[in-house]
């Protein structure tokens, strides 16, 4: 996959959970990242993926990322800033990537100008392009939001543990209840030392929380995401209020 613009070609769903599960599983997600080891050397600006299934399914996820990845940059800025890539899939194999953005202005410009279209996953495609950005340039986190996992898992998780023996974790945010999906991102996780975590459809507090907390770590390493985790707690408290039916 090429670094560039995402107008070139790169190279080479169960029972929903109750609202208090969805909301455990986040609280585990922040619990886990802060196990994780610093990210970034001091005065160095950390690097982040921010990959994303862009197949028809993943249509009203794409706008409302389009609106929250401004709120990755304001975090990150806070406290040291953040370099953002954009990958995103869609289409019979179409798989691209952006450049480095360091500003939350332009990488709303690349998202508004992508469409979804129907077709498969490749999610193999995009932790193999993950792999190759970070041995040209450390990467400190890649992030993936999706909904589907249409691939062979055993691929995945070569891909998955060539990607960990790098030391670079995937945090893998699911969109929706598929169980299939689940045990992938689950794995994908695992295998990079990352975290996983559901966010239920539509959610975009929830997704917003996840996104804020993966852009502290990439910027800030663990202390500043135990200072986001500390701030968001009277928000979590009314968004899983608002959750319960």
């Amino acid at each position: 996959m090429a670094n560039d613009r995402p107008d070139r070609p790169a190279t080479d769903r169960g029972r929903a959970p109750a609202a208090t599960d969805t909301r455990a599983e986040i609280d585990a997600f922040l619990s886990r990242v802060k196990e994780l080891a610093p990210t970034t050397q001091p005065g160095r600006r950390g690097r982040l993926i921010f990959a994303l299934d862009a197949t028809m399914s993943r249509q009203p996820t794409w706008d409302t990322a389009c609106r929250l990845q401004a709120d990755m940059f304001r975090e990150a800025a806070a406290i040291g800033g953040l370099d953002v890539q954009l990958v995103y899939y869609r289409g019979l194999g179409e798989c691209r990537a952006s450049r480095w953005v360091s500003q939350a202005e332009r990488l709303g410009t690349l998202m508004e100008r992508i469409e979804c279209r129907g077709g498969h996953t490749q999610l193999g495609k995009v932790l193999a392009h993950a792999k190759r950005e970070t041995q040209d340039g450390k990467v400190q986190t890649l992030v993936f939001v999706g909904d589907a996992m249409e691939e062979k898992l055993d691929d995945l998780c070569h891909a998955a543990g060539e990607l960990g023996l790098l030391g670079v974790p995937a945090f893998m945010f699911q969109e929706g209840f598929d169980p299939v999906t689940e045990q992938a991102f689950r794995e994908i996780a695992r295998l990079t030392r990352g975290a996983y975590c559901r966010f239920d459809p539509g959610a975009a507090h929830q997704l917003a929380e996840l996104l804020r907390a993966a852009a502290a770590y990439a910027a800030g390493g663990l202390r500043a995401l135990a200072d986001l985790s500390a701030r968001r707690q009277s928000g979590a408290t009314k968004l899983l209020e608002q959750m319960r039916p």
